[in-house]
This record gives C-alpha cells, sequence and structure tokens, in this order.
C-alpha cells in the first residue's frame, strides 16, 4: 500500500499554526491528498477547536497552544504528533459526492473588457475563445483572496495567458478572469490584475446566508455560455 506520508513536509507557521505541504506543483493528485487529509483532520477528536485552511499544495492547522500543553510535550509537538499519526491513514482518494454548479457567463463585451485581447493574443475567434474557456468542468482546488473566490484547477493550456502588467484597481464583482494557468470568479468588487473575459450573475459570496460561499474546496464548476445576463 503506497505510503503517502513520503516527501510531506511539516513545519510551524508563528506560534499557533503548523503546515503540512506535499509538495510544490499544482496537481490533481496532490489536490486529493489536500482534501483527504483535510478531511481526517476535521473528524479527528484529538484535535479540538482547530481550523483548517486548505490551498493548492499545502494544509496549515491553526490550533490554540493551551488546549494542546501537556506534561510531556510543547504544543506544537502535540499537534505534530497527531497530524503524523493522521497521516498515516491517508489514502488516495478522488473527490467525490461534491456538487456540480452551472455557473452563466456573459463573454466579451462591456462584461469582458479583456476578451478580444486574449483572443488576439491566443490567435483566436470570439468563438474559439467562449469554446476552450466553457468546455472544461473545472474543480475548486482553494479558495482564497477575496471570501468565496474560486482557484480552478482545468484551464486549457491554450488559453494560458500572463497576468496584467498594471492591475486594475477596481473590478465588479462577478467578473470572470484569467490569470496564469488560472481562471476563476471575482465574487465581490476588488482590485485584481486577471484578465476579465465575461460576467456572471451568480452570487459566490452572501454573508446573510448560513452558508456563505456558494462554493467548496473540490466542487466542480460549469461556466454555460449566455446571451445576456
Amino acid at each position: 500500500m503506497e505510503n503517502l506520508s513520503q516527501h510531506v513536509n511539516i513545519y510551524p507557521l508563528g506560534d499557533s499554526a503548523i503546515v503540512v505541504e506535499f509538495g510544490k506543483i499544482i496537481s490533481t493528485e496532490i489536490h486529493h491528498r489536500v482534501y483527504g487529509f483535510t478531511k481526517l483532520i476535521e473528524g479527528s477528536e484529538r484535535l479540538p477547536e482547530v481550523e483548517c485552511v486548505p490551498a493548492f499544495t499545502t494544509v496549515t492547522v491553526y490550533y490554540n497552544p493551551l488546549l494542546f500543553l501537556t506534561s510531556h510535550s510543547d504544543p506544537y509537538g502535540e499537534v505534530e504528533a497527531v497530524l503524523k499519526d493522521l497521516m498515516l491513514e491517508l489514502r488516495p482518494q478522488k473527490v467525490d459526492g461534491l456538487k456540480i454548479v452551472e455557473i452563466p457567463v456573459k463573454y466579451g463585451g462591456e462584461e469582458g473588457p479583456d476578451f478580444e485581447a486574449v483572443a488576439l493574443l491566443h490567435k483566436l475567434s470570439s468563438s474559439e475563445l467562449i469554446s476552450l474557456h466553457s468546455s472544461p468542468l473545472y474543480t475548486v482546488y482553494m479558495l482564497g483572496f477575496q471570501p468565496g473566490f474560486p482557484y480552478l484547477g482545468g484551464l486549457d493550456s491554450r488559453l494560458v495567458t500572463p497576468r496584467l502588467a498594471t492591475p486594475r484597481k477596481s473590478i465588479p464583482g462577478g467578473s470572470v478572469g484569467i490569470g496564469g494557468a488560472q481562471t476563476g470568479v471575482y465574487p465581490l468588487n476588488s482590485p485584481g490584475g486577471w484578465h476579465i473575459i465575461g460576467k456572471t450573475k451568480a452570487k459566490l459570496f452572501d454573508p446573510a446566508l448560513a452558508d456563505p460561499t456558494l462554493l467548496n474546496m473540490g466542487d466542480r464548476i460549469k461556466f454555460i455560455p449566455v446571451e445576456c445576463l
């Protein structure tokens, strides 16, 4: 059976957090490990009142040192030991049973001020750009930058686009953009350096709801081209 504890780096982040790093490269395999380990931590009774923050290749665990202080070890050592034990339970797994969310997108025009520039850069017609961007079933690798902002895996390599040389001071919430090998949706008005190719009316973050984010790590996204919002 594969030992998934190999090549894992565990190190402190300040005096009340630990980072578990599964690698340096964004990949589906590492995403599955991050997801699986996050679920193990969340289900462990040995880690009370911790906050687990998954990212592309890491899981950061924030803890209250006072809850882990024993006569036999320091708080960091106590939490590290639990994490190493949980690592022995980690098995290869896919992120199954999570939702697929369809997000309507109006590409180009006022909603996509960089649409034509991206098409020109990659020598694509408008229809080709829309098809390449909307065809994949994307995976939410992590949420970050803003509440509910999804970093997605699955962008076609033909659409990889360098970020803007000068970030915009304000990008409207709902804007769909490409930055490097990533694509995503700005949930809120914000500065940003991604190329904006369209816009959606989907609300990715609503603080009035019990679960304020539309998406979670592991969810899948399908962009649906529409004529108007």
